[in-house]
């Protein structure tokens, strides 16, 4: 076999988000609810023939040795997960990087599944996702949760659960069809215009949750209960009281932290309530990225959104997680 191809899937987070860092759950345990979409990081790894490393992704790089390799992921996962001939690795995603939806954790995912298959080795969702964390959280250092990896891996709308000890359970939710139906028809994703990284906001949440700030300390209590509700509530199928608690966990994210919103976000998000949109939050750290919304009226937000020049994202969930094949 001589190509592989994988994907990972992207994800929006449906309540709790930002309990999934190690310096909050390493100390209070963490609880949120997440959902990956039909939007991928995609790869294609081909195994033979090749003299020199040759990634292609927003750069290209071609080297003799990984640890030559600029970009970070790429480096240490190759370092760590491949011992083989070079390779040639190609990346493309269905949204730009630094937009929300966890396209960091989904790459690095959908890397380690790619070498996985290219060593003829089965890997689970769980150690996949891992193995991913291990990566990003504790060779990189990066000022990032587990939800992104985790959910990647597993796909599916399911509650996660982050012990102090570092350990994840995932519990898919049981929601029936009709609330299925409502959630693709009703939840809208717009792009605000504005990519960001999430790195400062995330180490201003980290910094302060680990010297105990207690007002961060306190939002993040907050928002791991409406992890909690907003479960309760999908599951009951009660979706206009979940569109209601968006807004709240809106309200309760952007006290987080200094750069948490902005100008053009606030005016879409009221645009979005006045055209009928019960709630609604940014997806991923802030700053910038999607905002998705619970739409009572889905043509009217979609024309109020159009007005104002804020493209919709079309998306469906998807219960497949990481995947790959091979071909000849």
């Amino acid at each position: 076999m001589s190509v592989i191809f994988s994907r990972a899937p992207l994800r929006i987070s449906l309540g709790g988000g930002g309990t999934d860092l190690p310096s909050y759950y390493g100390e209070h345990g963490g609880y949120l609810i997440s959902g990956s979409i039909d939007k991928y990081v995609y790869m294609l790894t081909h195994t033979v023939f090749q003299k020199r490393y040759r990634l292609k992704y927003s750069e290209m790089e071609e080297v003799d040795d990984p640890c030559d390799i600029s970009h970070p992921i790429f480096r240490e996962t190759l370092k760590r997960h491949w011992n083989g001939n070079p390779l040639e690795i190609a990346v493309v995603a269905d949204v730009p990087a630094g937009t929300g939806m966890g396209s960091s954790g989904a790459f690095t995912v959908c890397l380690i599944k790619a070498l996985s298959l290219a060593k003829r080795r089965s890997i689970t969702a769980g150690d996949l996702a891992e193995a991913a964390c291990e990566i990003e959280l504790d060779i990189l250092e990066e000022p990032v949760g587990k939800q992104d990896q985790y959910v990647s891996a597993h796909g599916g709308i399911c509650a996660y659960t982050f012990a102090a000890d570092g350990s994840v359970t995932v519990d898919p939710l049981d929601l029936d069809d009709t609330t299925q139906r409502r959630l693709r028809n009703n939840l809208l994703l717009f792009y605000t215009g504005e990519a960001r990284s999430a790195s400062a906001i995330l180490a201003d949440q980290v910094k302060r949750t680990s010297d105990s700030d207690q007002s961060m300390v306190e939002n993040l209590h907050r928002t791991k209960e409406m992890g909690h509700r907003s479960r309760a509530l999908l599951e009951a199928g009660d979706l206009e009281s979940y569109g209601e608690l968006m807004h709240e966990h809106w309200e309760n994210k952007r006290r987080r932290s200094p750069g948490m919103t902005g100008e053009r976000i606030d005016t879409l998000y009221t645009l979005a309530r006045r055209s009928g949109c019960v709630g609604g939050k940014l997806v991923g750290a802030g700053g910038g990225g999607f905002l998705v919304v619970y739409a009572q009226r889905p043509e009217d937000t979609r024309q109020a959104m159009a007005a104002a020049g804020a493209s919709e994202l079309p998306f469906d969930f998807e219960f497949r997680g990481a995947i790959g094949n091979e071909s000849a």
